[in-house]
């Protein structure tokens, strides 16, 4: 384990710094670059020019992305273009808000999805099996913004049952009952949608392994149809859900960029938004990294799992699993 940890750390570092470099360069390359903010019609060449080295934008690319990459190395995210701010005090609080909606909303669709999948495979074509499709249809099909506007026009302006939008309200900051209402809304729009693919999932990888031959076996010799299912056939169909949920668990800091703009979320994913919008590349740069980060520990955390589930599965010496 300790040597396969080693294996996977040395290629996240690798992946890291090609998924940088290649971030930095397209960021570079695009219309609109970090140096085209200073040409604006109501700056001066000259002025846009003194700007630009002493941010050191005039300087060559390549050297450029070393100085941003030892800065990063040392935690430091840069800064602003514009109005030269820390880009680590934008930053990190919306990670913290961003990981309290995902994680309301993920957490919530776990609890619901794997169990409602794993009973769906059960009983094939009845009312829940069919009113699971009609959910996930509609997860796959309406757009969340769509999905958050009508939620907000019921709920909210028409019923004033629940908060419009924010994450609290003005002079309750902190108060968790306040919080918790403000969540209602944005974690029933990415439920839905959770929902969708994971109770799919799981119904799926279930009929996939309650088909196989040992199953079969397990109920010719008598035993309780829950012992089948929960102690003989859902540890085997656990490892296709855990490669969604490790790919998954980059979204509990990327957010969701249209959930958190309907309802005004002050998360991560409106900060890419809003910084995408305004060119600031430094916090582009900063986000991007930070969601490849958690791609990569979930993968890892993924490959960890399957070792743990099912026995068969031997962290293999070429760095991958084996069984």
């Amino acid at each position: 384990m300790t040597e396969f940890l080693i294996r996977r750390i040395i290629q996240s570092v690798l992946v890291l710094f090609l998924i940088s470099l290649l971030s930095f360069a397209l960021i570079h390359a695009a219309p609109g670059g970090p140096t085209k903010i200073y040409l604006s019609p109501s700056l001066s060449q000259e002025a846009a020019k003194v700007q630009a080295h002493n941010l050191g934008l005039d300087k060559p690319v390549p050297v450029q992305y070393f100085i941003w990459l030892g800065n990063m190395l040392k935690g430091d995210l840069g800064y602003t273009f514009k109005n030269h701010i820390a880009v680590g005090k934008i930053l990190w609080p919306t990670v913290g808000h961003t990981m309290v909606l995902m994680g309301a909303a993920w957490l919530f669709s776990l609890v619901i999805a794997i169990p409602w999948g794993i009973y769906n495979s059960t009983r094939q074509y009845g009312l829940s099996d069919q009113t699971s499709n009609i959910i996930a249809y509609l997860g796959f099909a309406m757009p969340t913004f769509w999905f958050g506007i009508i939620l907000q026009e019921y709920f909210a302006l028409k019923h004033r049952w629940l908060p419009l939008s924010d994450m609290w309200t003005m002079g309750k900051e902190g108060n968790l009952a306040d919080l918790f209402m403000h969540l209602v809304l944005p974690v029933t729009v990415l439920t839905l949608g959770f929902l969708a693919s994971y109770s799919k999932y799981a119904r799926a990888s279930m009929l996939e392994v309650l088909d196989q031959d040992y199953i079969r076996t397990a109920r010719a010799k008598g035993l309780k149809e829950g012992k089948v299912v929960f102690r003989h056939a859902l540890r085997n169909a656990l490892i296709p859900i855990i490669t969604i949920l490790g790919l998954d668990l980059s979204i509990l800091v990327g957010g969701a960029a249209l959930t958190e703009s309907v309802f005004n979320w002050p998360g991560m994913g409106r900060l890419f938004v809003q910084m995408a919008v305004a060119r600031e590349y430094s916090v582009l740069m900063a986000i991007t990294l930070l969601v490849s980060v958690f791609v990569i520990i979930g993968n890892l955390f993924a490959d960890i799992l399957y070792a743990v589930v099912d026995p068969r599965v031997q962290l293999g010496r070429n760095g991958g699993t084996s069984s």
